[in-house]
């Protein structure tokens, strides 16, 4: 049986994404995998790899929201905005209060710009900003626009002299959280770092789906994996479904365009465009669609024969 959809794997510390895939092609010896988000070697958490034709979904997960547990250590900052870098400000003493802590937080949820970090995969100038700063320098970046759809703090610990503050975040896509570690910091008026990070959800995602590379191994050799996995069309649920008729599913496994939709879905009334799963008349996953109202007419994008 031919292994597809998604894997949801657990990230361990010391990988990065490609590791993961690389590993994940080594137990499964196949070769059409690709991840959905790239994380940092030392943060843990949610990656979902998508397998064989689900590779063609990677596009739409990625742009799904992402949901991370954070520590942030107050008093100190690095030059990789995480304890990873080398030190460039710290402060003897930070004096702050819950309600303070609170009252700066709450600022961020909503819609906010960063500054990417050197030390990350952005590239400018055809080169990736983490090569440059390996050669000691540090170039000038635009901002760029994320939305924090919620922040609560979990816990806090004010009573040492760098305070630390846990708490979970949901983000979208491309949001740094060591920049936004860094950003509250500058906002409580105090040097601050990322000391820790977990990705616990993307999307709908969640870490009690995920697989360790243990699991994996096991479930394969019991030929048991493909149960575990995601089908590729509910890991992009978010995107409005519509059914065809039996004959317009023919014709759209032929990649056809269809016009004159025999059912009418109030999904694509008021649209004028829309990416929408289609599905034959027995729910079997057809692919994604584009709907151009202009001409009221569905365009095969991704066609799953």
């Amino acid at each position: 049986m031919t292994l597809e959809g998604i894997l949801p794997v657990w990230k361990p510390a010391g990988f990065t994404s490609h590791d993961v895939v690389a590993k994940v092609r080594g137990i499964l010896g196949i070769k059409r995998i690709g991840h959905t988000g790239t994380l940092d070697p030392q943060v843990t958490g949610v990656l979902p790899l998508c397998i064989g034709r689900a590779t063609r979904m990677v596009e739409y997960i990625q742009e799904l929201p992402k949901e991370y547990e954070a520590y942030l250590h107050i008093g100190l900052s690095t030059d990789t905005e995480d304890m990873t870098g080398t030190v460039i400000e710290e402060v003897a003493e930070v004096k702050l209060d819950e309600a303070r802590i609170r009252e700066v937080l709450h600022t961020f949820v909503g819609e906010i710009e960063q500054i990417p970090p050197m030390f990350s995969a952005v590239k400018i100038d055809g080169k990736r900003l983490y090569e440059i700063a390996r050669e000691g320098k540090e170039v000038e970046r635009k901002s760029r626009k994320a939305t924090i759809h919620r922040l609560d703090i979990l816990q806090m610990d004010l009573q040492q002299n760098h305070p630390e503050i846990q708490f979970r975040v949901s983000c979208s896509k491309g949001t740094y959280i060591r920049t936004l570690c860094v950003d509250i910091g500058k906002a409580l008026g105090y040097p601050a770092v990322m000391k820790s990070l977990i990705r616990t959800s993307t999307g709908s995602i969640r870490q009690e789906k995920c697989l360790t590379f243990e699991q994996i191994i096991q479930l394969k050799s019991q030929g048991d994996l493909q149960s575990h996995m995601i089908p590729m069309d509910e890991a992009i649920a978010h995107i409005p479904a519509i059914e065809l008729s039996a004959q317009e599913a023919v014709h759209a496994l032929q990649g056809k365009k269809i016009t004159g939709l025999a059912k009418p879905t109030t999904i694509l009334v008021d649209a004028s465009q829309h990416i929408v799963r289609a599905y034959s008349p027995d729910q079997r996953f057809l692919g994604l669609f584009e709907w151009k109202s202009a001409s009221q007419t569905l365009v095969p994008v991704k066609v799953f024969l």
